[in-house]
């Protein structure tokens, strides 16, 4: 049975359907993809000339840097049935909306059972959130020209108040409403540092919600790389949204996160995720006195 649409708003769950978890896939290189795509691809960015296939990832069953006529292009993609393919084509249609401090999706294919997208390809190396990293500042203007985008309503993503519903202190969803696009994810690994920039990375779940969300969930990871939960609050606090948020919207946040990441912990007692509980529980005390 394929996955039944949810009933809270947007029609989609507010966490990955369980039909949609990440799924490791078997990569296969770009010269093993029917003929009929490859004739595609290279319609789109001329001859290709070679293609290297990317190291690490498990969830893409394509991941390849083109060598084309029309320059270099980095191509990922899945089967077409095989259960991300939703996030996939949520990143596709997202893309055209976000800020230049995101890599560039050229085009989305869907044809001979794959769907395929092509991006422009971003040299770098995963940010590095340590106290006193000078990608600090990078990453701070990143998320700040994030925080001036407007959730399309054209587009069928998660919403904050549905995602953080079984999580939240009751009575208080109503903070998480609003109508800014988030990423909610800012682990290192998402934040690519190159030419002075900060780019974010992996928009297959992007959220409509309260723009503090984002400022909030960018503290836990700068906690988690050894930042006192003081100093990630006062880096939230360098962001309007958060700062002059309701100190009680906060608190349910921190709550929320804790929650969260206390269930994540228990199905899973991977250390980093038993680590990431450990400093949600910090930011959800610190929030909770300071409201």
């Amino acid at each position: 049975m394929p996955p039944q649409p949810y009933p809270g708003r947007g029609g989609i769950p507010p966490f990955p359907h369980p039909e949609e978890q990440r799924v490791s896939i078997t990569r296969i290189p770009f010269e093993q993809l029917p003929t009929e795509i490859r004739q595609a691809v290279a319609d789109k960015t001329g001859t290709v000339h070679q293609a290297s296939t990317a190291p690490g990832g498990m969830n893409s069953g394509i991941a390849s840097v083109l060598e084309t006529d029309g320059g270099n292009v980095f191509v990922k993609g899945i089967p077409a049935d095989h259960p991300q393919v939703g996030a996939q084509r949520r990143e596709a249609a997202v893309a055209p909306h976000l800020p230049t401090s995101c890599p560039r999706l050229y085009w989305h294919l869907e044809l001979e059972g794959w769907s395929l997208l092509g991006y422009e390809v971003v040299d770098g190396r995963h940010a590095d959130y340590a106290p006193g990293s000078p990608d600090l500042p990078l990453v701070e203007a990143g998320l700040a020209e994030l925080q001036k985008i407007t959730a399309p309503a054209d587009i069928e993503i998660k919403d904050a108040v549905d995602r953080w519903a079984d999580y939240a202190p009751p009575g208080t969803l109503q903070h998480f409403d609003g109508e800014a696009l988030l990423h909610t994810d800012y682990a290192p690994d998402n934040v690519l540092i190159t030419g002075g920039r900060a780019r974010l990375l992996d928009w297959e779940w992007p959220t409509r919600g309260a723009a503090w969300i984002d400022p909030g969930a960018l503290a836990l990871r700068l906690m988690d790389a050894g930042h006192p939960v003081e100093a990630a609050i006062s880096f939230a606090d360098r962001f309007p949204s958060w700062r002059n948020a309701r100190p009680e919207a906060l608190a349910a946040f921190g709550a929320a996160t804790a929650a969260l990441w206390a269930e994540i912990a228990e199905g899973d007692g991977t250390p980093w995720k038993v680590g990431m509980a450990e400093q949600a529980a910090t930011l959800a005390s610190a929030l909770h006195l300071a409201a």
